[in-house]
């Protein structure tokens, strides 16, 4: 069997920045065993796998070299940039269908592509054991603020704190009930930076987290008093997002280019 297969680097501007996605359009569904050893074989932070069920709808499923996850920013991201931009739908709105419910891509302004994803509030983190273990894997100063969503934010006085934590990824991959530990800061050069880590999900640090602005955003949106907000994530390969809280909605806009085309062959 053959199959197409796309490298995509999202939320960016230029190869070898942002956060690289495979993507695999299919005609019908493997078996979930299939999928998952495929983004086990890939090594990225996470596989995409789309099945078209309309004009302008896609069933979208999302894989880590761990396991299917619930919601990936830059992976939806990059399919979207795949079908209007090198599968060359002509339409400017695409519905994916998720384990986090229906999913919007529009095109938007500058090249961008604008995702409409929940929003997720994190609510204080009062476990005190939680606490301490979860700020001596992160290898910094302790955060001023610890919350809980799907994953925990961890809030810094500074940029300068978030770029020089040094996690123990052994220690965070064992924390219990945690998806990632999102860490965050006010910009220099933008509204707010954040780093990701999730390796309990094979993924030691994410380069950019769409999903993890999910939950950054009703922080800071509260902390800065505006809905629109720019956010840069300190990654090796950084990456750059524009995002709008709207009632229940997180707007999430990036660019995105192709790297790679080519061919599976199981």
């Amino acid at each position: 069997m053959t199959l197409p297969f796309y490298w995509v680097d999202a939320f960016t501007n230029r190869v070898f920045g942002g956060n690289p996605a495979g993507l695999v359009p299919l005609a019908h569904w493997l078996p979930a065993a299939t999928m998952q050893a495929i983004a086990r074989q890939n090594g990225l932070a996470e596989t995409a796998f789309f099945v078209r069920t309309g004009p302008a709808r896609w069933h979208l499923r999302w894989f880590t070299p761990e396991s299917e996850i619930n919601l990936c920013g830059h992976a939806t991201l990059a399919t979207a940039h795949l079908i209007l931009r090198e599968l060359r739908l002509p339409t400017s709105t695409l519905t994916f269908d998720t384990l986090s419910g229906p999913l919007t891509v529009q095109s938007g302004p500058e090249g961008r592509l604008v995702l409409d994803f929940p929003a997720w509030p994190a609510q204080a983190l009062s476990d005190d054991a939680v606490r301490a273990a979860i700020t001596t894997a992160l290898g910094g100063p302790a955060p001023v603020w610890l919350g809980k969503a799907r994953d925990v934010i961890a809030v810094f006085p500074t940029a300068e704190d978030v770029r020089a934590l040094q996690p123990d990824f052994i220690a965070l991959g064992k924390l219990s009930d945690v998806v990632g530990v999102i860490a965050t800061a006010p910009g220099e050069d933008c509204d707010f930076v954040s780093r990701f880590f999730a390796p309990g999900a094979g993924i030691p640090e994410d380069p950019v987290t769409g999903s993890a602005h999910c939950t950054l955003m009703p922080y800071w949106v509260e902390k800065l008093g505006r809905p629109d907000l720019h956010a840069r994530q300190l990654s090796a390969r950084g990456g750059e997002l524009w995002c709008k809280l709207s009632g229940t909605r997180v707007h999430i806009a990036g660019q995105a280019v192709t790297y790679l085309r080519g061919t599976l062959t199981l």
